[in-house]
């Protein structure tokens, strides 16, 4: 008997998760063990995500959120899957636990007006074009909706050839410009920065994936200088940046992005 199509696809889905590269989706491998330890945990992400819960339960009893780029859970997102009262839909370019569909997020298979929140972390610099993402996640997100993007800024390429964008706080902004800012910032600053740069030295004179890994190690204190920074200066030179904001249908101006750069903190 021939099977169906849809019989053919959950079977491929089940047998090979689709991705282009062995990835480390448990978190706990030597090598993810060791990044973790050199560049610590993400810094922002626990107490936006909070926040960011408390914000979808203040407008609907049981949100329904979005995960783009869920193929793993990022760092400091844990309560979002944690959460019972949460309506979560995973999705990625290949399959994992965390996700319920393989989908690509320049075209995402949803309604219009689908989701109360959208949660994309460290997904915007490997997509083709960020701003037809943004453009789908307005479209999916009901009114009010609220999104947080994390993205990298000051950071070496660490997805081979599927890396292509990198956002100042300033563009991250822009690139979400028909939303109202809640909050925004540096994820970290120009210590985990320093250390990508140290790594990736180290990988222009030779060394490996795993011997550069081993020749940062020692210089894992930098980041611990991130907790100094207060002035526009952090985010001039961050290593990532966030933005969490209210879908809105009117968007800012480009004459409004000088002001925003000022008022940067």
């Amino acid at each position: 008997m021939t099977s169906s199509p849809a019989c053919s696809t959950a079977g491929l889905y089940h047998r090979d998760n689709g991705s282009v590269m062995p990835r480390d989706v448990t978190g706990q491998s030597i090598g993810t063990c060791l990044h973790r330890f050199t560049f610590g945990e993400n810094p922002v992400a626990a107490k936006n995500c909070k926040k960011f819960l408390d914000l979808l339960k203040q407008q609907t009893a049981r949100p329904v959120v979005l995960v783009v780029g869920g193929g793993t859970v990022g760092s400091g997102a844990d309560y979002l899957y944690d959460d019972p009262d949460i309506e979560l839909v995973g999705t990625d370019v290949f399959s994992t636990d965390n996700t319920a569909l393989v989908a690509d997020a320049h075209k995402l298979p949803f309604e219009d007006a689908t989701f109360d929140g959208v949660w994309i972390q460290a997904v915007l610099e490997h997509v083709l074009e960020p701003a037809t993402v943004a453009t789908e996640i307005h479209r999916v997100l009901r009114k009010n909706g609220i999104v947080y993007a994390e993205t990298p800024f000051m950071q070496q390429v660490h997805e081979r050839a599927y890396d292509f964008s990198r956002f100042t706080q300033s563009g991250h902004r822009w690139l979400f410009r028909k939303f109202t800012e809640i909050d925004a910032g540096a994820v970290n600053g120009a210590g985990v920065g320093l250390l990508w740069s140290i790594r990736y030295f180290s990988r222009t004179l030779g060394a490996g994936d795993k011997l550069s890994r081993l020749l940062t190690l020692p210089f894992f204190w930098l980041r611990y200088f991130d907790r100094l920074g207060r002035s526009r200066a952090r985010a001039d030179a961050a290593a990532g940046v966030y933005f969490m904001g209210r879908r809105a249908e009117r968007a800012i101006r480009p004459r409004d992005m000088p002001r925003y750069y000022n008022a940067q903190v």
